[in-house]
């Protein structure tokens, strides 16, 4: 009986102290970042579990470099220029450029963000693995956890997508979401790998855009622009 409460104490620590290993799965690394990002920028961590706290501004880097932009991570968050907002027929671009693998975790772009910085907060994503080739489409409508369109499908693998290098892991794609009229075209590489009609997306295509970055990346960004068309 005392071996059993001993180990259940045991368990609810290691609970606490990693809220957020709990909730990706793996332990997110340590990334000693200047706690500003550039001019106009905003990010919003992804919800902590168990009511932890958000992490501070510095558990991340997100700085200007050369003509586009790095990230290191730290927490999963999305990251956005107040400026960049879409209406209508727009598109949001970008190239993602990693030196080495970034194993199972995913990146890209968002559109239709709305609330971003409470609890009702609701953005339309699409992210890559390169690590296994998958594409992943989905949309965030509150704190808990998003609702897919496209489920990632490692049996499927997107031939679109530059895998990881079999030398060093390294891998550049370029990532688009272009609103249309009526349909949104989810495009990897120049190819349009979904086209989804705005009435199947469950919410609105309208709002704030930017970039999508999971935990425990390493990326280069270049080509980034929201733009109408």
């Amino acid at each position: 009986m005392r071996h059993a409460k001993l180990l259940a104490l045991s368990l609810a620590a290691l609970a606490a102290a990693s809220p957020l290993a709990a909730q990706r799965g793996d332990p997110t690394m340590t990334v000693t970042g200047s706690g500003k990002l550039p001019d106009g920028w905003m990010l919003r961590f992804d919800p902590t579990r168990g009511g932890a706290p958000a992490p501070p501004m510095n558990a991340v880097s997100f700085e200007t470099m050369g003509s586009g932009f790095h990230v290191k991570s730290g927490p999963a968050a999305i990251y956005y220029n107040t400026k960049d907002m879409g209406s209508g027929q727009f598109q949001i671009t970008a190239t993602f450029k990693q030196s080495k693998s970034m194993q199972h975790e995913a990146f890209g772009v968002f559109i239709g963000g709305a609330n971003l910085q409470d609890s009702t907060q609701s953005y339309i994503y699409m992210v890559i693995k390169p690590f296994d080739g998958t594409v992943r489409i989905a949309r965030r409508n509150s704190n808990g956890r998003p609702t897919d369109i496209v489920a990632e499908n490692a049996a499927a693998p997107e031939a679109a997508i530059n895998r990881d290098s079999p030398t060093d892991g390294s891998a550049t794609n370029t990532l688009l979401i272009h609103v249309a009229k009526d349909t949104v075209h989810f495009a990897i590489n120049g190819k349009v790998v979904k086209a989804i009609a705005k009435s199947a997306l469950g919410g609105s295509t309208d709002g704030q855009a930017g970039l999508r970055i999971n935990h425990n990346m390493d990326l280069h960004i270049d080509g980034y622009a929201v733009k109408k068309g």
